[in-house]
């Protein structure tokens, strides 16, 4: 890799542990554009690129998620109960998307199936999300339920389920700070889940490129996984000082400028 692509990698891994822990997004949703744009630049088939970007953004929000949690929980925001009923569908949609959707769809889809979710999610949280929603949180056979949804959905995407799951748990009434956190605590199990998924799903691919391995492209992980750690903790203080209407305005703008870019 070049010097500037390096630099490159660092600003972005900065940015996205930053943005993981302001918004309990994962950082994925600026990984993927990110990604697909390095690796067409170094050669590797469009359609392949989008699905190696956004297996190695997930596999970076392993670590991300996991230091944003750490930071959530310190402050007590994380709502352990939500988490608990969400986590087994996490898991099993994660799995399903990870190890044969992936692989089998078309890197175009994946990139519209990216940009229509993430432009859904900033328009309802412009709109729709308050801290005081219109429903009750389901009972735990729903709340699985929409785990698996949001499992599935965000091993597509390769980001860490927070497009989903921050307007879901806003709409049943949980405070912006609280969706936020554990948005960011569910964006672990969705990691774990879909990363295993990808590597079953690309074990037989050869390499594309020096450093990529199956679906991941190991150098960016090597570099975006360590300083998206070590920025997620900042964006999570940040998370908690900000006026709950900027925090919920800042989230959508985002959103529908990843998914004009991804478009």
């Amino acid at each position: 890799m070049s010097d500037g692509t390096i630099l490159g990698l660092v600003a972005l891994g900065l940015s996205t542990g930053l943005l993981a822990g302001l918004m309990g997004i994962g950082g994925g949703m600026l990984m993927v554009p990110a990604l697909t744009a390095l690796l067409r630049a170094q050669g590797v088939d469009a359609d392949l690129s989008v699905k190696m970007a956004i297996a190695t953004s997930m596999a970076c929000i392993v670590g991300t998620s996991a230091s944003s949690l750490r930071a959530h929980h310190r402050r007590g925001q994380v709502r352990w109960d939500v988490w608990r009923a969400l986590a087994p569908g996490v898991l099993v949609g994660g799995l399903l998307s990870g190890a044969t959707l992936l692989a089998t769809l078309r890197g175009q889809w994946l990139a519209w199936v990216f940009a229509a979710f993430v432009g859904l999610s900033a328009l309802q949280m412009w709109r729709g999300a308050r801290s005081s929603g219109r429903w009750d949180l389901p009972r735990p056979f729903g709340l699985g339920a929409a785990g698996a949804g949001i499992g599935l959905v965000s091993g597509l995407v390769g980001a860490g389920g927070g497009f989903l799951s921050v307007p879901f748990l806003t709409a049943c009434r949980v405070s912006i700070h609280q969706a936020v956190a554990t948005s960011a605590a569910l964006g672990l199990p969705i990691a774990l889940a879909n990363s295993a998924g990808y590597w079953w799903g690309g074990r037989h691919l050869g390499q594309s490129l020096p450093g990529a391995q199956g679906f991941f492209y190991l150098p960016a992980l090597i570099i975006l996984m360590p300083l998206s750690m070590l920025a997620a903790p900042l964006g999570a203080r940040l998370a908690h000082a900000l006026p709950v209407v900027q925090l919920r305005r800042g989230f959508a703008l985002l959103l529908l400028g990843l998914a004009a870019s991804m478009i």
